[in-house]
């Protein structure tokens, strides 16, 4: 293939990062990306195994003289969040992602780039490619379903590893390492609905422009939840005059604060005014709330003559109080580390189709009673508006190790490289560290990675600088756990 990508050493790290993005890799879609690197673990002489799930273990012998030390696991997840700008053309399903570079910056063409977390792969590639690192004993894995429920780590056969120092490539600030974060899950309500046809005028709703991102990284950001703006808008409609509610819907990913939300209710032509008015007034409301912070929000009506499959009254009462009263963002900071947010809630997706009306939910916290606390309040708001509840993708936090060997050569490492010290944080997202720590014991991890700005947004992007800097300090490190 022809790459964009130029002037970055060392050369191939950035061509495996542009050869797996020309494989579509969205969460249950990684079986090409897996086999991918099947045949490229069996073209250098590598052992490799592969599971039901699409997983890959990839395992490297040390380099001479370093065959003595414990083994070192890298790991990161195949998966990326597909998420794309309205009206761009991209089939997730067979398209492969259209990158661009500019000014030294890696971006998409109008999705998201997948350096969440190709960065990782294409890192453990290189590494494994290269025969003059010096390293020891390496253990490369390559998780699924990541981004849907830490799946493919769950069903992992941890017996395949024997290494008890873990380097987990998913964290997304050059600088930083990361030694704990949140667990997490995902939250379902459902509800019966019913419809029937209704005509008159149809008053189309569109809330775009909002910044989104990653429900755990940019939660406290004062990023709007486009859900709960158009619902509130809508709730105002419903109650000032009898319109009635066809759809309201945006989302798609629990773990990704929505950008765009739509709603169409039908209105009478003795109302329609009234409905727009409202409509139009309280989007100048909102852009007045938001104007610090979502410099982009925008809100457009529309209206036309037709009919529309609309919810009964009591089930659009239902479906639209139980968002309107949605707990969501922030629900409990740590004040003695900084504000750090330790429990938090993302409203994701809502959706109506023919006979059901849908919520999820992603909520996250590191202290186990505040997570049991904030699932009793989404089964309370369940309970009162009709819902059932189903919760999938549970996986545990990670908790902070007072001695870490691994974290002390980072530390080390970093400062001799480029004369900083390496600032040490815990993190509100999900990582896979905790699913490896709960069946290894005795594991040492760390979190660590190259700048990647905009998690889970078409706005996603990769200073190629920063990424060619983390090889240095990747390599460097192994380097260290090989000579120590």
């Amino acid at each position: 293939m022809t790459y964009k990508i130029t002037g970055f050493q060392p050369e191939k790290l950035f061509h495996f990062f542009e050869e797996i993005s020309a494989i579509p890799r969205g969460s249950s879609n990684e079986k090409a990306v897996s086999d991918y690197l099947v045949s490229f673990a069996k073209a250098r002489g590598l052992w490799c195994h592969q599971d039901d799930l699409f997983n890959v273990v990839i395992k490297k012998p040390a380099s001479a003289g370093a065959e003595n030390k414990p083994a070192v696991m890298l790991q990161g997840h195949l998966d990326m969040v597909c998420e794309k700008l309205a009206g761009v053309e991209h089939d997730f399903e067979t398209d492969g992602i259209d990158l661009r570079v500019e000014n030294g910056v890696l971006t998409a063409n109008g999705t998201t780039l997948g350096g969440d977390n190709g960065a990782a792969v294409a890192l453990m590639m290189a590494v494994l490619d290269d025969q003059s690192l010096t390293h020891p004993a390496l253990e490369c894995v390559f998780t699924t379903q990541e981004e849907t429920g830490l799946t493919g780590a769950a069903g992992l056969d941890k017996s395949l590893l024997s290494a008890r120092t873990m380097i987990n490539l998913d964290s997304e600030e050059e600088g930083i390492a990361t030694v704990s974060c949140a667990g997490g899950m995902r939250f379902t309500m459902t509800r019966p609905i019913t419809r029937h046809m209704a005509s008159g005028k149809l008053l189309h709703i569109g809330v775009s422009g909002l910044l989104g991102g990653h429900s755990g990284t940019d939660i406290d950001k004062e990023r709007q939840n486009g859900i709960l703006l158009i619902a509130r808008l809508v709730n105002r409609i419903l109650h000032e005059t009898g319109a009635q509610l066809a759809e309201l819907g945006g989302g798609s990913k629990d773990n990704a604060i929505p950008r765009e939300t739509n709603a169409t209710l039908v209105c009478t032509e003795q109302e329609i005014d009234k409905a727009q008015e409202i409509a139009r007034a309280m989007a100048a409301d909102f852009a007045t709330e938001l104007c610090p912070f979502e410099p982009d929000f925008q809100c457009v009506t529309s209206v036309e003559d037709g009919q529309a499959s609309v919810l009964s009254q009591a089930d659009a009462k239902a479906y639209v109080s139980a968002i309107c009263l949605a707990p969501n963002g922030v629900r409990r900071r740590n004040l003695k580390q900084d504000g750090f947010v330790v429990t938090s809630l993302n409203l994701g997706v809502a959706k109506t189709d023919a006979d059901t009306a849908t919520l999820i939910f992603a909520p996250r916290s590191s202290v186990a009673s505040l997570q049991e606390y904030t699932t009793d309040c989404l089964f309370l708001l369940a309970e009162t508006f009709g819902f059932d509840c189903s919760i999938a993708g549970a996986y545990p936090g990670w908790s902070f190790a007072e001695t870490s060997p691994v974290r002390d050569t980072f530390v080390a490492s970093y400062r001799d490289l480029f004369g900083a010290e390496l600032k040490i944080e815990a993190l509100h997202a999900g990582l896979e560290c905790g699913l490896f720590s709960d069946a290894l014991p005795g594991l040492d991890a760390i979190a660590v990675g190259p700048t990647i700005r905009g998690c889970h947004t078409p706005d996603e992007y990769l200073p190629l600088d920063s990424f060619e800097r983390f090889y240095r300090l990747l390599t460097d490190v192994l380097a260290r756990l090989a000579n120590g």
